[in-house]
């Protein structure tokens, strides 16, 4: 599938949006980080997903909602060991580059930088974001999680980090005995009006995205919603069809 520059679907795939070249044809390091932070900004529906062992169908679901709309696709799955999630990831990457999609790879900067993922993202407890920017280098993205309005105002003015999460918003059985802070710190997320982008997590599903919405969030992850959905890529067009209904703003 390609996407317009807001981030929305249009049609065949395409390779990732090109970038300056080295003589050579090596995408220049800053020509490339820019380019994934324009498509970042136009990304609305970013995806976790474990390595989906128990299914079996790991490529299949990947098509089905990379094909419906979802931007971003990160692989959780704290079963792997390594070898194996490199090996997980390597699928996702070719699903990522035949849809126009980023990829995103939880928690261990060792693992972005030997896949190659476009993003690394890293919760309150992993490495500090100068830590894992002199490990990955300046041409992958950065996230962080934030589950308190200091980690939120922390993330969006850090010069080392490319967009953050809010969360949980509802509590989620992936990250279990979590306080969920809910929609008071997405309103807070929201009432920052930063220009980098952030994302709400937790729980949201169809049922209650029109909450998260009202309460200021451009931009969802999901996992349940679309991970246990019966039809993946219905669930996901759906999804990004609500959130990509209401326009961005205050970027």
């Amino acid at each position: 599938m390609t996407r317009t520059t807001d981030g929305r679907p249009t049609g065949p795939a395409v390779s990732a949006v090109p970038a300056p070249e080295r003589p050579g044809g090596a995408p220049a390091p800053a020509g490339r980080a820019a380019a994934l932070r324009a498509r970042l900004a136009g990304a609305r529906l970013y995806l976790c997903t474990d390595a989906r062992k128990r299914q079996g169908d790991l490529p299949a679901f990947l098509d089905a909602v990379l094909g419906g709309g979802v931007d971003v696709v990160q692989l959780r799955d704290k079963t792997l060991e390594a070898a194996e999630e490199l090996d997980h990831l390597a699928v996702l990457a070719d699903a990522c580059r035949r849809h126009g999609a980023l990829l995103a790879v939880n928690d261990r900067a060792d693992v972005a930088h030997a896949a190659g993922a476009d993003i690394l993202h890293l919760g309150q407890g992993d490495l500090p974001v100068p830590a894992a920017r002199a490990l990955v280098g300046d041409e992958m993205l950065i996230g962080r999680s934030c589950h308190a309005e200091s980690e939120a105002a922390a993330a969006a003015a850090d010069p080392g980090a490319d967009y953050f999460c809010t969360g949980p918003v509802w509590p989620t059985p992936t990250k279990p005995g979590r306080h969920a802070p809910g929609l008071p710190l997405v309103r807070y997320a929201a009432g920052l009006g930063t220009g980098r982008p952030w994302f709400a997590i937790g729980g949201i599903d169809p049922a209650n995205l029109g909450e998260v919405l009202a309460a200021g969030a451009r931009r969802v992850v999901v996992v349940r919603a679309l991970t246990e959905a019966p039809d993946p890529a219905a669930a996901a067009t759906r999804l990004a069809a609500a959130v990509r209904a209401v326009p961005l703003s205050g970027e």
